[in-house]
């Protein structure tokens, strides 16, 4: 088998990110990199802990995670995610969450001839996990844009992102709920990449009662059934723990057993000690919320230096972007930042639908981000 895989598109980012960091600054910090989201804060105490409680491992790790692992997510989707049904047999651990999101086609067993659906603006891994599987990458912007289904045109994997990257935005249960109804009526399975749940920016949020955004897995959507049903989730941003790569797939236990089944051949296994980082981890939301309040802070410095600097913010309801426009080519937007010394990602790295748009991070140090925030308001 033959796939061809897109350039890794950050390396596009060369040119631009030399020219920010050669403008002089007076705040003397040179280049503030808003490109990518990767965490900068310490990670918490209690999962550091955990992880140097476990450090004597000298036997193999077990590939569906342990026991107690599994509990404590089935208890986080609880209190959490407004879950309470999660059957902790329907979990399973992963080596972050973006090996699982380009891995899903190929272990759900896909081939040529069949169709991976995704968001028009989407993180590019959903479309490198249907080539590697072989499969056909689709756009897949509402259910009707599909027509009238047949064998070959429906998809045999649907991906939702909520909330999304790169746009934040938020999927309410009401069209979570009518996804599932259609999968199901058409045999489809449907992923859910949730990893920003904890990080909802909305002030009032209707009538939904956990302290997160909706998930896929929320009786509210399912009809009390996870059939056919994965969220996937990390615990990168709540808990600044992308250097663990700590995360985990969960839903339906039929397909979770599949995935683990090819899992335990193929040898991909979270670490013993990660796992017992995660289950601490999960199981201590202080460090979560204090978590939020800081990204909360950094949010509202960052988007009125955004607005002063003349850009419309689109969604970013969620997660850890800012998704912003002044309405002109992407890349136009990103020189003008560079002059500022400021480096985001162009829209266009997600897909043809944000080629008018830039994503602005919120994962930079405190004092970069009031750096930034001052930079793009002066002069403008």
């Amino acid at each position: 088998m033959t796939f061809s895989l897109p350039d890794f598109p950050w390396d596009s980012l060369a040119p631009v990110k030399e020219r920010a960091s050669s403008v002089a600054t007076d705040d003397g910090l040179g280049l503030v990199d808003l490109s990518v989201g990767t965490p900068v804060d310490p990670t918490p105490d209690v999962v550091q802990e955990a992880l140097r409680s476990a450090s004597d491992a000298p036997g193999y790790p077990q590939t569906w995670g342990t026991p107690a692992l599994r509990e404590a997510v089935a208890r986080w989707f609880a209190t959490r995610r407004g879950v309470p049904d999660l059957d902790p047999d329907g979990v399973l651990p992963t080596i972050g969450s973006k090996e699982l999101v380009a891995w899903l086609p190929t272990l759900l067993g896909l081939r040529s001839g069949d169709i991976v659906g995704f968001p028009s603006a989407a993180y590019p891994t959903y479309d490198v996990g249907a080539r590697l599987a072989g499969a056909t990458p689709q756009v897949v912007d509402g259910l009707a844009a599909l027509g009238p289904l047949t064998t070959s045109t429906t998809p045999k994997l649907l991906w939702l992102n909520t909330p999304g990257n790169p746009t934040g935005q938020v999927l309410g249960l009401e069209h979570l709920a009518k996804v599932v109804a259609w999968a199901r009526r058409n045999g489809v399975v449907v992923a859910s990449d949730e990893c920003y749940a904890e990080l909802d920016w909305r002030t009032e949020r209707g009538s939904e009662t956990a302290p997160t955004t909706p998930s896929i897995l929320d009786p509210r959507v399912t009809g009390g059934s996870h059939e056919g049903l994965l969220c996937v989730y990390s615990l990168s941003k709540q808990s600044s723990l992308a250097g663990y790569r700590a995360a985990f797939v969960a839903g339906d236990p039929t397909l979770v057993r599949r995935l683990l089944e090819v899992r335990k051949h193929a040898g991909m296994i979270v670490p013993w000690p990660v796992q017992v980082a995660m289950a601490a981890a999960l199981g201590d939301a202080t460090h979560v919320e204090a978590q939020k309040a800081t990204y909360a802070a950094r949010r509202a410095m960052l988007l009125e230096g955004v607005r002063a600097f003349g850009l419309d913010v689109t969604h970013s309801n969620a997660g850890l972007y800012l998704w912003a426009t002044a309405g002109e080519d992407a890349w136009t937007t990103l020189r003008r930042l560079a002059e500022r010394g400021i480096l985001a990602a162009p829209g266009t790295f997600y897909g043809t639908a944000g080629r008018e748009h830039v994503r602005i991070a919120l994962t930079a140090s405190d004092e970069r981000i009031a750096a930034a925030a001052a930079r793009l308001g002066a002069g403008s």
